[in-house]
This record gives structure tokens, C-alpha cells and sequence, in this order.
């Protein structure tokens, strides 16, 4: 039966969302305060890394692995490319690489172990301490961030039914009745409603549930390789653990992109979004960092310093899905998390806006029950 959803946010969780409603025969309404999609939305950046395993937890590997074969999906239905298969690397100790490999292979995806001999023979433009190993995916890459908002919006303005409303603020819902107001007095009415909620807009859910959310603040460096380097880094998977004490991870240059060097010693909980500069401290913080991991590595290779925000459910540390009443739901992201299951928890809002119970998505903090809250909200 086909149902009006309006859906709040231009994100990835809010596009695919779009997306998957209009495959199940629903029309459409995407409405955002800015641009859609939103070059401020958590998901908008050059690129994420996918990765299956998930060391020690069996049940989101196999997410992982389903996530991997619907982006593949997506590019057909989008008819583009956003999905580097470039592989993934996760260094480890040597008795956690080998479970890893076992793990993922059990779990029905393809692994190889690679021992410290290994690591440094195939990649010697990394820096991994000796006494380390590595699971090396092949079921596994870089999604193309922008790419993928982008392919979302392009075939959503082709579809019957759907609309984009663009820079139109949202200043009330009301989930029972499935309205929405916007700014300019317009009044939205469906049957189902999503507020895919961004860190900048904690506020819009109910305050029981918003302060439950913790902001971070991530700084990223975006680096240009030495030209004698290219071809190694050509043959470079996306890295979300390099085995280091502070949590350094990167995602190699593909498809004109830059390298991405991040750490978590560069995350840090913050009271509210201010600016997006990286501060001198942090980017000499991960200079030095990546100095000992990247052979040659210097600030000369940095060519864009960035600081992005992300929020999590305190309890969980990931993201937070809240009923508000009705067919309304809100949803908080979590960064990468959200990205690379995004087409996993789009199914999932998308069955619970058209009324149907969804399919378990084997991420923990998405399959518990909901939070259920006030179903009237106001200055969105």
C-alpha cells in the first residue's frame, strides 16, 4: 500500500532511506535546511572506508558482509560508480590476525592472513611495528562519499511522486499526525515521517534523548603522496587499523582522492559545533603521529587540514534510533558507523515507516528496542 513519507535531512542515512521508501512504491518528500544533499551533513566527505570484520563479533562481520553486497547493488540500481574495491587492512597482533582471518572466512567472506615478514614485504611504505600482523580483506574498500549523496539525489529526481525541498528550515513536527512545518509556513502531511538528525541538530530530539548523546570532534589530514610513492599507494587498501597505540587509521588515495590520515588520539568530546578549522595543535598532533608510521611522511605531504563532527548514543557509543509516535522515527547518526550500514539501516526505517517490522540488522545498538518519546516536537 502506497504511504507519504516525508523524510527530514539530506545525509546518506536520509537519502537511501528516500531511496528505499520510493522502491517500495511510497512518494516521497525530502526537505532540508540547506542544499540537498548537505556539504554539512556527518556523511559528506571525499570518502569511508567498508570493512567486514569486526574482530570477536561474529553477527556485525556478516552485517558487514551484507552491507558490502547491497553498496554493490546500489551501484547498479544508481547506474554509477562510487565503490572502490580496494580492499581492507586491519594489522593486529598475531594471534588476533589469525582468529580475524578464521572469523571472516566462517562469516562467508575472503581473507587472507598476512604475518609481520608478510606486511613488510608487500607494503613497505608503512610502518608497522614487527611484532604485528594483518587480516587482509578483499571484500572491502572505500566508498566515495560524495559520489554516493550525489548518485542518491540524481536518481531520486527522477522518480514519480518524490520531491526535494531545498533550504527550507523545519520548525515543527507533529509524529501522530505525520505533519511537518517548515519555516516558510508550508505544512508537509504524510503518513510517515524520519528525522535523520545530524551532530549540529542534537536539539531536535527530545531532551531525555538529546542529552544522551555525546559530540565529538575528529581532525583529518588530507595528504598528496610523493610522486616515487604512487605506485605503492596505488596498490594500497583502505588501513582502519595500523596497529598503533593511538588508534591511527587512513584510507589510501582512489579515484583522484587524497590520502586521509586520521587517528583516535584526534577525536575529542566537545560541548558544541563551532568552527570546522583544525586548530595547529592538532594537525602538528597527527603530523608527528604519522611520522613514525609513514616512511618519508612530513608536513610537506599535507595539502588540507579539516575537523569534522559526529555524535553517539552514550550507552551504546553508536548510533540511536527513537520512536516519536505514529509512523515517526528519529535517527541519530554515528559517523562511519552509519555509513558503511547505511544501506542496512535504510531497509530497516524504510520497513518501520511503511509499517512492517524490520528485519534484524545485526548491529547491536540497531536491533535493541526503541526509545519511545513526546510525539510532538517543536523549533526543528
Amino acid at each position: 500500500m502506497s504511504a507519504r513519507v516525508t523524510v527530514v535531512g539530506a545525509g546518506v542515512i536520509a537519502l537511501l532511506t528516500a531511496v528505499e521508501c520510493v522502491l517500495d512504491g511510497h512518494r516521497v518528500t525530502v526537505v532540508d535546511q540547506g542544499p540537498i544533499p548537505h556539504s554539512r551533513a556527518t556523511s559528506f566527505d571525499q570518502h569511508r572506508i567498508l570493512r567486514a570484520l569486526h574482530p570477536a563479533d561474529p553477527r556485525t562481520t556478516r552485517a558487514a558482509l551484507r552491507a558490502h553486497r547491497r553498496w554493490i547493488e546500489l551501484e547498479e540500481l544508481f547506474l554509477t560508480r562510487f565503490y572502490e574495491q580496494v580492499g581492507s587492512l586491519t594489522v593486529l597482533p598475531p594471534a588476533a590476525a589469525a582468529e580475524g582471518t578464521a572469523l571472516l572466512t566462517a562469516a562467508g567472506g575472503r581473507a587472507t592472513e598476512l604475518t609481520a615478514a608478510g606486511l613488510a614485504d608487500r607494503y613497505p611504505h608503512l610502518r608497522v611495528d614487527g611484532g604485528l600482523g594483518a587480516v587482509l580483506e578483499t571484500e572491502a574498500g572505500v566508498l566515495l562519499a560524495e559520489r554516493v549523496l550525489a548518485a542518491c539525489v540524481g536518481w531520486l529526481k527522477w522518480q514519480r511522486g518524490t520531491e526535494l525541498i531545498e533550504h527550507r528550515a523545519v520548525t515543527a513536527v507533529d509524529a501522530e499526525s505525520g505533519t511537518v512545518r517548515l519555516v516558510d509556513g508550508q505544512v508537509l502531511h504524510g503518513d510517515a515521517v524520519l528525522m535523520a538528525v545530524g551532530p549540529w541538530s542534537r536539539d531536535l530530539l527530545p531532551a531525555s534523548m538529546s542529552d544522551r548523546l555525546t559530540l565529538y570532534r575528529q581532525s583529518l589530514l588530507y595528504c598528496r603522496v610523493p610522486r616515487q610513492q604512487a605506485a605503492a599507494w596505488a596498490a594500497t587498501p583502505a588501513v582502519p587499523a595500523l596497529g598503533t597505540s593511538g588508534g591511527a587509521w587512513l584510507i589510501p588515495p582512489v579515484a583522484g582522492t587524497a590520502l586521509k590520515l586520521t587517528s583516535a588520539t584526534a577525536c575529542r568530546v566537545v560541548d558544541g559545533i563551532t568552527d570546522y578549522a583544525t586548530a595547529p595543535y592538532w594537525q602538528r598532533k597527527l603530523e608527528k603521529e604519522f611520522g613514525d608510521v609513514l616512511p618519508g611522511f612530513g608536513p610537506a605531504w599535507v595539502t588540507d587540514a579539516k575537523d569534522a563532527y559526529y555524535s553517539a548514543f552514550a550507552p551504546t557509543g553508536g548510533p540511536l534510533v527513537v520512536a516519536l509516535g505514529g509512523a515517526g522515527y528519529a535517527y541519530a547518526a554515528c559517523g562511519g558507523t552509519s555509513f558503511k550500514f547505511a544501506p542496512l539501516i535504510a531497509r530497516s526505517l524504510a520497513d518501520r515507516l511503511g509499517g512492517r517490522s524490520p528485519e534484524p540488522i545485526g548491529v547491536g545498538a540497531l536491533d535493541g528496542p526503541l526509545d519511545v518519546r513526546a510525539p510532538q516536537l517543536a523549533g526543528l
